[in-house]
Formats: structure tokens, C-alpha cells, sequence
């Protein structure tokens, strides 16, 4: 019975992407909502992004010296460390997951406070697309600016690297040669294309938890919370395969 639930809601879900992935039937406004949700939805996750990458940089990198360095391990090897969790997984995974959370919870809870307000059914009444007007913005806007965030979180998660050298955690030159050391860009790149894939899954299946909500307003934040549980656990899911894919 289970089972029968989770694919039936699995259907759901893609017959909701292909009547999203349709033309906009008036471009104009397509890329003005396009546009706003970008700013919505990315623009002002920046703060949150650049403070949480700041502090987790410094962090990691107190951790690397303090707990696992040894007169046996080069002076280098703190800062290596450090680039490269945060290239790997803090930067696209740990960093979307956090973003699931505000980002996902946002877009349900609009969607679904469209739908019992009944918002969504005037649309359909006056035969606009309605899951191509609301969703496919909202949709190609994060996957558009999750790159631009990863890339502000590696800058960052450097700088508050380079911010322990102020209270002599590890001195700017043993910081520096060990975040140049056998420096691998595909790994940059790695991040950037798994945050991609970690945009869409939080869009879509946000958009899908607020577009398909039924009964009144307390119905909106259990899809709220449904969205970022769903999100959280296909994103931890899709890091294992995309990780393996692209390693």
C-alpha cells in the first residue's frame, strides 16, 4: 500500500513537470517572473550563504590544526583539508541542504497558500498554464543562481579560512601553500554542476509539495514541512550517485 502511495505520488509529480516544462505563452512576462525569482529566491539567500560559509571555513580549519595535524603530517596539509571539504561537499551538498530549508519551505508555502485561496484555479479558468506561469520561473531562477552562491560560499569559506591566521591557529603561508597544494579544478567544477541538480530537486519537488496541497490553510505548512524533508532526503541521496558519477 505504501509503495502503491509512493508511486502514484512519484506520477503525480511528473505529470506536474511536463505540463511545467512547456513555453511560456507570453515570454515577456515569463522573464519578468523569472527574473523576480531569482532575486527571491537567491539574491536574498546571499547573507545567509556568505555568514554560514565565513564561520564553517574558520571552523574547519581550527579543527584540521588543532585535532588532526601531528609532527608526523606536512604544515600544509590544514589548509589542503580544508579546500577541499569545502570544494567537495560543504560549498554544494551541506550548503543546498541549508538552502532547502529556506529556499523550500518559501516556495510551498506560496504555491500552497495559491491553492486553497483558490488562486491557482482562476488561472486554470482562464486557461493559462498554470503550473508553466507559477513553477517553470521559480525552477530555472534557482538553477540559475545556486552556481553564483556555490562560488560566493568556496570565496568565502576561504576568507574565514584565512581569518584563523589572525587569533595563530596556522600562520597566512602554511594557509596558502596548503589550499594551492595539488590543486584539482574538475573538483570547483564538481560542486557547481551537483548544485545544479540540488537546485532542480528543491524547486521541483517544493513546487510540487505546494501545488498539489488540499484542505485549508494548516494543510499549507504540513506541505511546507513535507517540501524541505523531501528535499533534504533526495539531495543526500542524489550527492551519493552524483558523487560517484562524477568522481
Amino acid at each position: 500500500m505504501l509503495l502503491q502511495k509512493k508511486l502514484s505520488t512519484f506520477g503525480e509529480y511528473l505529470i506536474l513537470m511536463g505540463k511545467t516544462f512547456q513555453r511560456p505563452e507570453r515570454m515577456r512576462m515569463f522573464m519578468k517572473q523569472y527574473i523576480k525569482e531569482m532575486n527571491s529566491l537567491g539574491v536574498d539567500s546571499i547573507g545567509i550563504v556568505l555568514l554560514i560559509s565565513f564561520f564553517i571555513g574558520a571552523v574547519i580549519c581550527i579543527q584540521m590544526k588543532m585535532n588532526v595535524s601531528s609532527p608526523w603530517m606536512p604544515t600544509f596539509t590544514t589548509g589542503y583539508t580544508t579546500r577541499e571539504i569545502m570544494l567537495l561537499e560543504f560549498s554544494s551538498s551541506i550548503m543546498c541542504l541549508i538552502l532547502a530549508g529556506k529556499v523550500g519551505s518559501n516556495i510551498a508555502s506560496e504555491l500552497g497558500t495559491m491553492r486553497v485561496t483558490q488562486q491557482i484555479d482562476a488561472l486554470e479558468i482562464m486557461g493559462v498554464n498554470s503550473a508553466s506561469f507559477l513553477i517553470l520561473p521559480k525552477v530555472l531562477g534557482l538553477i540559475t543562481i545556486i552556481p553564483c552562491l556555490v562560488v560566493f560560499s568556496y570565496a568565502t569559506g576561504i576568507i574565514g579560512a584565512y581569518a584563523t591566521t589572525l587569533m595563530g591557529v596556522i600562520t597566512a603561508s602554511d594557509l596558502t601553500v596548503g589550499l594551492q597544494h595539488s590543486f584539482n579544478p574538475w573538483f570547483a567544477w564538481m560542486g557547481i554542476i551537483k548544485s545544479i541538480a540540488f537546485a532542480f530537486i528543491i524547486s521541483s519537488v517544493s513546487s510540487y509539495c505546494g501545488y498539489t496541497v488540499k484542505g485549508g490553510s494548516l494543510n499549507v505548512g504540513r506541505a511546507s514541512t513535507d517540501a524541505v524533508v523531501s528535499s533534504s532526503v533526495l539531495i543526500l541521496f542524489a550527492d551519493i550517485f552524483l558523487t560517484k558519477l562524477l568522481s
